[in-house]
């Protein structure tokens, strides 16, 4: 599902550009020249500047003194409009340029000169005082005559000049085919493995008959070997494969590697460590998307920034927001929650699976046989509420939990009780954009039942866990989820509008069948009101099958309400039914785990991999690791635990989706904020955030160009552009913060 569509080009810095006309002709299907005067022969029409500079022929090239102090690259721009673009055509984009001193950062655009003002294509290169010479060659996603070129060289604090010359845009040329470099052919996780865990391996070989294999230790010895498994052709990747077990060797050790067929795999450990890091940061990620607070740079080193959307200008802040025109008619204070993924939205349908699945993690630590409570307590994450007394991650999932609250459309109102589905800009904005910078209006959309429901579980589920820390708290989350739980019934069929993607993602659900049900589990493990009881037992859900190969999600919350009420104490009539159906769904996952030769519990219909698939995985897993907390069988938890070995780079592409860990990891993910791909001042996102991973659909122009035709694993690219396939979510790095806790656990 299209969750949003992000606009790449900076809309403010095409807006400040003061342009004039001329008459564009068609691309051709021969090579094609689309921009005028690039070699600057003819003077310099018709290109233009922005106000702040101005531009002149120096010895054949363009050049211009750009002023220090501007804050945004957009804020100093040289262009040409009016360039010709075709729908499907490729293009070769060359320019060589200098800076003067060196170490400034060019974005240099082709993309739309008019609303809605979409990037093609976008690089940001850094010339030396010598100069540099570039090519690119990228795919137009549409076609457009009001094309433009653009070199974006503000946001620097000092004075430089900027020269350019051998500007060109050539239709019709060769396709450059994208070759991912999927490195050595031994696909393993390339992080760790547990002692006692499963250790399996994929290699990719023409090879049909066993090979031998060898695993070595960082010095080279060899400490075990064996032979490989053929497995024929795998589907999801379209590679002939074996699989390779080393399971029985259970020695600790870091920097082992796997050798077969000539080749010699990424390092990797064996022991825990890892997992125990890797539980802490999928949980520490969260403090750094928070909006409405400065994030303090003794907290995160590198990652400090100022408030966003506190009111401080350029911000308009969330501190009273009014509806979008025709929604409603009051204004509310939405500050604090966390920011939903690479955009500056704040969405309630996806931060109450994300809070709930955190909650659920530190839930699973005071019940299961292996959980670990300490692991979450009062210090443990480094936010500004350590010290309180209070778990941490208590104190995390809290910031997000004020914030629904404050969603809930206050009593005296139309749909009083009700929650908004979401809030964000009146418009898409630019990359890269910190939080502070943001200029746009924001806005309230209109409450959705599915959102009240959300708001009715997550309330309802805070109120039992936080009851021992905060009283008034827990009060408060139950009144709420009551208040929401009455209006959902009062008004069970107000749906989001599936159009509503303009400044932030849609997030549409015309089924909230599996959310009445996810609300009243909450609302009954928390009172045990007969109410509650009864609405779980009636409802159709409660008995249907809802382990299904795409995982849970924000769109898919039965699965919330059924882990709960099988793992939650409770006096729920037939609550040996609701365990069994978990153990059930975890047999099926089991059985795809131990039919795939990359050993994952997925295998999505004609392999067509769905947004977000790698946290899908992760679910997948939960509902694995959840009939071992129910059973003590060993296979689940060796399920759960080789689920991890995909996420961690034993996949088709040889990759970690987790950044900082492993070797070769996605560190280039969608973000306004980390976005150091465009701008170098600004960090890559922190250790332990994950990557949505392959999707098939490739919604975007730039996974477009480069993944036309892919299978399954390979729909994936590890660029900014890539919002379809890379980004980063607060509801998948919650899968994440799950699954590598029942991980750690483990050791």
């Amino acid at each position: 599902m299209n969750r949003r569509r992000t606009v790449l080009v900076a809309l403010t810095g095409l807006l400040a550009a003061a342009v004039t006309a001329l008459p564009a002709g068609p691309a051709g299907a021969e090579e094609t020249e689309q921009v005028r005067n690039g070699t600057f022969d003819d003077g310099t029409a018709p290109w233009w500047t922005t106000g702040n500079i101005t531009a002149a022929v120096d010895d054949g090239r363009l050049c211009a003194d750009v002023p220090g102090g501007t804050a945004d690259r957009w804020d100093v721009i040289i262009g040409q409009n009016d360039i010709p673009l075709a729908a499907g055509e490729t293009y070769r984009f060359s320019f060589s340029a200098s800076g003067t001193p060196g170490g400034h950062v060019v974005r240099a655009v082709v993309g739309l000169a008019v609303e809605p003002y979409d990037a093609y294509y976008e690089v940001s290169p850094q010339p030396s005082v010598s100069g540099d010479s570039y090519a690119y060659t990228f795919t137009a996603p549409a076609g457009t005559a009001q094309g433009q070129v653009a070199f974006q060289v503000g946001g620097g604090a000092e004075p430089w000049r900027f020269c350019v010359d051998d500007v060109s845009l050539l239709g019709g040329a060769a396709p450059e085919p994208y070759e991912p470099d999927t490195g050595p052919r031994v696909r393993v996780n390339q992080v760790a493995y547990l002692p006692s865990g499963p250790k399996n391996a994929t290699l990719v070989t023409d090879a049909t008959t066993a090979l031998p294999w060898q695993l070595r230790s960082a010095a080279g010895t060899v400490v075990a070997e064996g032979s490989s498994v053929p497995r024929g052709v795998d589907a999801s990747s379209g590679q002939n494969v074996h699989s390779i077990d080393f399971g029985r060797y259970r020695k600790r050790g870091e920097g082992l590697t796997l050798v077969a067929d000539g080749e010699t795999s990424r390092p990797f450990d064996i022991g825990t460590d890892a997992y125990e890091r890797l539980r802490t940061d999928a949980a520490k990620f969260y403090y750094t998307q928070r909006s409405g607070t400065a994030i303090s740079d003794d907290l995160r080193p590198g990652y400090g920034r100022a408030a966003g959307h506190v009111g401080v200008a350029p911000n308009q802040g969330d501190t009273d927001v009014p509806c979008r025109p025709g929604a409603c008619d009051h204004r509310l204070d939405v500050s604090g929650g966390w920011y939903d993924a690479g955009d500056h939205g704040k969405y309630v349908v996806n931060g109450g699976i994300s809070a709930w699945e955190l909650l659920s993690t530190y839930e699973r630590a005071l019940h299961a046989r292996t959980g670990t409570p300490s692991a979450f307590r009062d210090g443990t994450l480094d936010i500004p509420e350590s010290g309180n007394k209070v778990p941490d991650l208590l104190d995390e999932v809290r910031w997000e939990l004020d914030f629904l609250l404050r969603m809930q459309v206050p009593e005296g109102q139309p749909l009083a009780g009700m929650a908004h589905h979401k809030i964000h800009d009146e418009q898409w904005t630019g990359l890269p954009l910190l939080p502070s910078a943001d200029p746009q209006k924001r806005e309230l959309h209109p409450p959705t039942t599915a959102a009240t429901l959300n708001l009715a579980a997550t309330a309802a589920q805070a109120a039992r866990l936080y009851a021992p820390y905060d009283r008034a708290f827990a009060a408060r989350a139950l009144k709420a989820a009551r208040t929401a739980w009455a209006a959902a019934l009062a008004h069970p069929d107000v749906y989001a509008d599936e159009n509503d993607g303009i400044g932030g993602g849609a997030y549409p659900d015309r089924d909230v069948r599996d959310e009445f049900y996810w609300a009243a589990a909450e609302l009954y493990l928390t009172t045990g009101e007969k109410e509650f009881r009864t609405y779980v037992l009636d409802s159709p859900v409660h008995t249907a099958d809802i382990f299904g190969p795409i995982g849970f999600d924000w769109a898919r919350t039965a699965a919330a309400a059924r882990l709960d009420l099988a793992t939650v104490p409770s006096r729920l009539p037939g609550r040996d039914a609701v365990r069994r159906s978990v153990v059930e769904g975890a047999d099926r996952y089991l059985a795809t785990v131990e039919a795939h030769p990359y050993g994952m519990p997925y295998a999505p219909d004609g392999n067509v991999y769905d947004w977000g698939s790698s946290h899908q995985i992760l679910n997948n897993a939960v509902v694995l690791a959840t009939a071992y907390d129910l059973t003590g069988a060993a296979r689940y938890r060796d399920g759960a635990v080789q689920s991890m070995d995909y996420i961690l780079g034993r996949n088709a592409l040889n990759i970690s989706y987790v950044t900082g860990y492993g070797e070769v990891n996605a560190h280039n993910q969608h973000s306004r904020w980390y976005a150091r791909q465009l701008e170098p001042a600004l960090p890559n996102p922190p250790a332990g955030t994950l990557s949505g991973g392959p999707n098939s659909s490739i919604q975007d122009p730039l996974a477009q160009a480069k993944l036309q035709g892919c299978v399954g694993q390979f729909c994936y690219i590890d660029d900014i552009q890539s919002w379809s396939t890379n980004e980063l979510t607060i509801n998948w790095n919650a899968a994440l913060a799950r699954v590598a806790a029942f991980v750690a656990d483990q050791g």
